[in-house]
C-alpha cells in the first residue's frame, strides 16, 4: 500500500464512514469513488463501480450484509495484483466472502477501523485498527502506512476479531439499545460512572442499523455471548426479587 503519483484508490460505499476515510486516503492515492446512492459533492471522483474496481487498492466500505454481492460484483474487473480490503465490523463473514468470490491473483487483507465519526470527530490518531490477514504478502505495508497515520495497529485472525468483538461491541450496542429506550436519560443529578456510560451510548447510538445486525447477527459469536449476557442479567434479576420478598 505504498502511496504514489500513479496509484490510485477504489472506495466502494461512501456512506457515514466513506466519508470519514475518504480525507486520509486522498492525502497520498487518487481515489475514485462509487456508491449506489447520488454523491452531490462535486470535489468527489464519482465513477462506476467497474472503473472504481479496476483501480490499484480496493477498499470495501459497504455493509456487511452486502459483502459476497459486493465482491462478485468487483471480482471480473479487479486488477491482477491489486490489493483488496474491507472495513466491517466483522471480519469472518467479509474474510471469506471476498476470498471466495475474488481472482487468486489478488491480495486481501480484512480490517476493522475501531473508531467511527463520533469516535473519531476530532481526528484518528492514537485509534485502533484491526488487521486481518487472508492472502498476499502486503499486510505489513498495509500496517506501516496506517501507523503513518498515527494509528494504533492490532494484527490477529478473523476468527479471535470475532470473539473479542462479541463481547466488546455486541454488549456495548445491547446496552446503548436498551439505554436508548430509556431516554430521556438524567442530565443534571449524574454521577462521573454513569456520564462514562453515556458518552459511551452517545458514540453508537446513530450508527446505521446495518452495524448492529453486523454486529449482532453476523458474528458468529454474538449469539452465545448474547444469550450469557440474558442469562447473568435475569440471574441478577431473581436475586434481587428473592431478596425483595425475604425483606417482606
Amino acid at each position: 500500500m505504498k502511496a504514489g503519483p500513479r496509484q490510485t484508490l477504489g472506495l466502494v460505499g461512501y456512506g457515514a464512514f466513506g466519508r470519514l476515510i475518504y480525507p486520509y486516503l486522498a492525502q497520498d492515492f487518487t481515489v475514485r469513488v462509487f456508491d449506489p446512492a447520488p454523491i452531490n459533492d462535486p470535489s468527489i471522483s464519482v465513477d462506476a463501480l467497474d472503473e472504481v474496481a479496476r483501480s490499484d487498492i480496493v477498499v470495501v466500505a459497504a455493509p456487511v450484509q452486502v459483502m459476497g454481492e459486493v465482491a462478485r460484483a468487483i471480482a471480473p474487473c479487479v486488477r491482477p495484483g491489486a490489493l483488496v480490503l474491507d472495513v466491517g465490523s466483522v471480519k469472518t463473514l467479509p474474510a471469506r466472502a471476498l476470498n471466495d468470490a475474488l481472482p487468486a491473483n489478488v491480495d486481501i487483507v480484512c480490517t476493522h477501523p475501531l473508531f467511527g465519526p463520533q469516535s473519531a470527530h476530532i481526528g484518528i490518531a492514537g485509534l485502533k485498527i484491526v488487521l486481518c490477514p487472508v492472502r498476499g504478502r502486503r499486510l505489513r505495508t498495509v500496517a506501516r502506512w496506517l501507523q503513518s497515520k498515527a494509528l494504533t495497529v492490532i494484527e490477529t485472525t478473523a476468527d479471535e476479531h470475532d470473539r473479542q468483538m462479541a463481547i466488546t461491541q455486541g454488549i456495548t450496542h445491547l446496552i446503548a439499545k436498551v439505554l436508548d429506550e430509556l431516554s430521556p436519560l438524567p442530565s443534571v443529578l449524574t454521577t462521573p460512572s454513569f456520564d462514562l456510560l453515556v458518552q459511551a451510548f452517545e458514540m453508537v447510538r446513530y450508527d446505521a442499523p446495518s452495524v448492529f445486525e453486523a454486529i449482532e447477527r453476523d458474528n458468529p459469536h454474538a449469539e452465545h455471548v448474547r444469550r450469557r449476557f440474558f442469562r447473568l442479567a435475569d440471574d441478577l434479576r431473581r436475586k434481587l426479587e428473592d431478596r425483595t420478598k425475604s425483606d417482606n
